[in-house]
């Protein structure tokens, strides 16, 4: 459906606007309607007193919201890990050892291969009611291929994060220190021009990953070079990155599955600058445990959700699921949930022009085939949602 030049969708059941008013911020209106023009919000009102556009379209009850924000994806990757999805089903711990596979698909593919398998992926999810989405680099890991992987992103997306610091690559394993120069120097400087954000794996639990000094060193190089800082944190033990994201001012540290209480006051203390990214999707893949969010959002931490779709711990590509997951696994009410997925992961990339709908904002709508948000947990595994521009 196209609504340009402008259009006026009427008979919106509810219309979750995500304004910050009412239950979970979440700004509901009833019998509501919303003109666009030339793919901005242009009104938001009562539906009886809607005014003219150059089309009408009746939804009939149906749900509308603000289109989903994934603000965590690796989406340019070529290989099938499926055999390792099934061998942690049985019992087999994930270490972050399988990216290696990753990686050799994805320097094996062309760019054209890698273009198409993203533009697939980034289809799939407006297809479930996302309407921006970050992408990160990270199945390179060498300077050319991680340049490459960020140009291909920045085609579909302007949330491009360089993760040259994802693993240490197999044929680094020996000289972890050269490697960390690699990624701060020739990397770096290859891939900023095509990168906003730089993110690091810092995980002293996994021998493939990033120690605290060796992600601190990342992260100050990525801030020298002008990209904003992102953390992949806490996801497989306690550990150092949710202090480390809040030393050094990350935009958001995601996973925090493994909190202490002085993660969590930090994350308090830093809730206008650093959120914590939940991605429930990896739990349910690694059958590990789920963060609390509950926890975190009783303390007044800043929480956003996302899919961290990707070929190994997260083949998902739909913010449903993940809303439905938080609900039934993580505390989260359906309101906290949608908040979280919408204005919550809006703010862990720093933006206000998106995740809510507003009079001059864009018209990245989702409309459900459903009266309520509440029924994207209740009616979980259903496509329901979809991206209406």
């Amino acid at each position: 459906m196209t609504l340009e030049p402008s259009t006026v969708l009427t008979g919106i059941g509810e219309l979750v606007t995500c304004d910050g008013t009412g239950e979970a911020g979440l700004g509901l209106r009833h019998d509501a309607a919303v003109v666009v023009e030339d793919g901005r919000i242009a009104w938001v009102g009562d539906f009886a007193s809607a005014p003219d556009a150059d089309r009408r379209v009746d939804l009939a009850g149906r749900a509308v919201l603000p289109g989903f924000v994934d603000s965590h994806s690796h989406l340019v990757f070529d290989g099938d890990r499926s055999a390792e999805f099934a061998a942690r089903m049985t019992g087999e711990r994930y270490d972050g050892g399988g990216i290696g596979v990753s990686v050799a698909a994805t320097r094996a593919a062309s760019d054209d291969r890698l273009r198409e398998l993203v533009a697939g992926r980034v289809a799939e999810m407006r297809d479930q009611g996302t309407t921006t989405v970050e992408i990160k680099s990270g199945y390179g890991l060498t300077v050319e291929d991680e340049a490459r992987s960020l140009r291909i992103a920045s085609e579909f997306t302007t949330e491009t994060t360089f993760l040259g610091a994802h693993v240490v690559p197999p044929e680094a394993r020996g000289g972890r220190a050269a490697y960390l120069e690699l990624v701060t120097g020739p990397m770096l400087q290859a891939c900023a021009p095509h990168a906003k954000w730089a993110d690091v794996f810092c995980e002293p639990n996994s021998p493939h990953a990033f120690t605290q000094d060796e992600s601190r060193a990342v992260l100050s190089a990525a801030r020298d070079a002008g990209l904003g800082l992102r953390v992949h944190g806490n996801q497989l033990g306690h550990g150092p990155g949710v202090q480390l994201a809040v030393e050094v001012g990350a935009a958001s540290v995601d996973h925090c599955t493994f909190l202490s209480d002085a993660d969590v006051e930090a994350l308090v203390g830093a809730a206008d600058t650093t959120v914590a990214t939940l991605l429930p999707g990896v739990e349910f893949s690694t059958r590990s445990t789920y963060p609390d969010a509950r926890r975190l959002i009783d303390a007044g931490v800043s929480v956003a959700l996302a899919t961290d779709c990707n070929p190994g711990t997260c083949y998902s590509s739909s913010m449903p699921f993940v809303i439905a997951l938080a609900v039934r696994e993580m505390g989260m009410t359906p309101g906290e949930a949608v908040w979280a997925a919408t204005a919550g992961s809006a703010k862990a990339l720093r933006r206000t022009d998106i995740g809510r709908i507003a009079v001059g904002g864009p018209a990245d709508l989702a409309v459900l085939e459903a009266p309520s948000h509440l029924h994207l947990a209740y009616r979980a595994g259903v496509p329901i949602a979809r991206a209406l521009t």
